[in-house]
């Protein structure tokens, strides 16, 4: 059956930071007003003239980001399950306004005892959680990259960077500054990912401005990029600025766009899949990147590229993200090795 076009909502939202409570209790009251807030906004959505079909709501919108807190101490202090307590009531609300929800939290997952993850997921009309992608590649939390050996025996593929088939296309979600990986959408790509879902809450730069356009442009998929309102999760003094919550099309041409911080759900169109698919087979030279892609050339390239160490913190878990400090430097001695970095001596 042909998928019917169908409206994509962003839901700019500002959100408290549960590291700036006084205590433990304190941060649970914060989190449920973040939660209050973000039901308050989707209600609004739901409510308007243009009716979304899917929402999408800011990365840390419930938690805000650890800003350097130790892992034991965030999991206890605003780590979450998914689906659990908090995610309740978006999945009955998601069931009672047969919209899809999609965005992201921090996840301490039983099965993986002294870790969390910054995961992104979306929740289906029937208010059941049908993604959850734990993001690979960070800086200041812990990735399943880090006991990837282990990470990758438990966790069947299509997990691990996972698509899903629904009414409305094929959805991925990619989180923030993951965006500026062009690996990671190229993957959701191969498997077939024709919408990007981008939880985000960053400040404004050039190059991740970009990177939403190229990877919409690279992989012919739509990307919808819903940004905090107000100051962004890392600016503790709230002097920097968040907004610019972004749908782009396939093509990069720019279907809604808010350009300041302030609140709201301006940010609607209209997504058509069934154009997408029709341009994705149409022979346009190397405007189509996906009939005239070449990726058996690159394959012993990327096989060479041992930079960042795998499984680095596999036999015990990371507690803080200083102790990221020797994974770096191993890094940056591969590439030395490759000339990519130029050795300081030389």
């Amino acid at each position: 059956m042909p998928i019917e076009p169908w409206r994509a909502t962003c839901i700019q939202m500002s959100s408290e930071r549960a590291t700036q409570a006084p205590d433990d209790k304190a941060a649970v009251a914060l989190i449920q007003r973040n939660l209050d807030r973000l039901i308050g906004l989707i209600e609004a959505a739901c409510a308007s003239r243009d009716k979304p079909d899917l929402v999408v709501f800011p990365e840390f919108a419930l938690q805000g980001p650890p800003l350097g807190m130790g892992v034991v101490d965030w999991i206890a202090r605003a780590c979450i399950t998914i689906p659990g307590p908090i995610t309740a009531p978006l999945q009955e609300l998601a069931r009672r306004h047969k919209i899809y929800i999609s965005g992201n939290a921090f996840e301490a997952p039983s099965e993986w005892p002294g870790r969390y993850f910054n995961s992104s997921f979306l929740i289906d009309r029937n208010g059941e959680i049908i993604l959850n992608y734990r993001r690979i590649n960070t800086a200041a939390f812990p990735s399943p990259h880090d006991f990837m050996s282990d990470y990758m025996a438990a966790t069947p593929e299509e997990e691990v960077f996972p698509v899903v088939e629904t009414e409305l296309g094929r959805l991925a979600l990619i989180p923030c500054g993951e965006i500026n990986v062009p690996e990671v959408a190229r993957v959701f790509m191969m498997q077939g990912a024709e919408v990007i879902l981008h939880p985000t809450n960053s400040k404004y730069s050039v190059g991740q401005e970009a990177a939403k356009v190229a990877r919409a442009v690279e992989n012919m998929c739509y990307l919808v990029s819903a940004n905090v309102a107000g100051p962004i999760g890392f600016s503790p003094d709230n002097s920097i600025q968040g907004g610019r919550s972004h749908i782009i099309d396939h093509h990069g041409e720019t279907l809604a766009f808010q350009e300041d911080a302030e609140e709201g759900v301006a940010v609607s169109a209209m997504i058509d899949v069934e154009t997408l698919r029709a341009d994705r087979r149409a022979d346009t030279g190397i405007h189509n990147p996906l009939l005239w892609a070449r990726f058996e050339m690159y394959r012993p390239f990327y096989e060479r590229a041992r930079f960042y160490p795998a499984d680095h913190f596999r036999e015990s878990p990371m507690t803080d993200t200083d102790q990221t400090r020797g994974a770096i430097e191993i890094a940056r001695a591969n590439l030395e090795k490759l000339r990519v970095l130029q050795p300081l001596n030389s």
